[in-house]
């Protein structure tokens, strides 16, 4: 079964419209960096640090940070205080939503739930 998401939900029950999808993804893209491109903008890494941390991670499938204190780019200190501010920039696509004004931060939390339940009983159906 494909994974059904809020988008889609939120666009199907005429809630927000296709452009302001657009608009919530492209705020998570400018706000949700990975930890290679906060490294770099920092000055931690260069661009071909992170191009060959990526090539392990491909082959090995370990975390960015992990390879990346293995391979002695980065100290653990660096990489946890990398996450950290990755973790504190993050924006939820929900949460998207209500920064465009696409949608109420109370109407989200109402969907959400709905949503919540709708996921569960597909869960319980395909189990």
């Amino acid at each position: 079964m494909n994974k059904y998401l809020f988008g889609r939900y939120l666009l199907e029950k005429g809630l927000i419209t296709m452009t302001d999808v657009i608009d919530a993804r492209l705020l998570q893209r400018k706000n949700n960096r990975m930890i290679g491109e906060l490294a770099m903008t920092k000055g931690m890494l260069a661009h071909e640090d992170i191009l060959r941390i990526l090539v392990i991670q491909e082959e090995t499938k370990e975390k960015f940070g992990e390879i990346a204190i293995k391979e002695k780019y980065l100290s653990k200190e660096q990489v946890d205080d990398l996450l950290k501010e990755q973790m504190d920039s993050h924006i939820f696509f929900g949460e998207a939503l209500v920064q465009i004004e696409a949608i109420s931060q109370e109407e989200l939390a109402k969907q959400l739930k709905k949503f919540d339940l709708i996921k569960k009983q597909q869960n319980t159906d395909s189990g």
